[in-house]
């Protein structure tokens, strides 16, 4: 186990400080939430832009099927053996 040895009580949180001999002063106005969505719709519009099909990909991705050697003896060993490594799921941990 890792342990801690900074005390939470000791950070300092910018609306926790103050200055000397002064009481910290909070506001007693509610603040209303706000969201951006600037960024997702720029997100958005570079999702349109892209095709739903990417033929470069589709290309590569025929390619590797039709080549008998992908993936290699020692990838799917590697693979095997992770796979028999890993914890049985279906069994109860309890």
């Amino acid at each position: 186990m890792i342990t801690s040895t900074t005390s939470a009580e000791r950070t300092v949180r910018p609306e926790a400080a103050t200055l000397p001999n002064q009481p910290a002063v909070r506001s007693d106005t509610p603040r209303t939430d706000t969201l951006a969505t600037a960024s997702a719709e720029t997100l958005r519009r570079a999702l349109v832009e892209q095709p739903e099909i990417r033929p470069e990909v589709v290309a590569r991705a025929r390619a590797l099927a039709a080549d008998p050697s992908y993936p290699s003896q020692a990838i799917l060993q590697k693979v095997a053996g992770q796979i028999l490594a890993a914890p049985d799921q279906s069994e109860d941990q309890s």
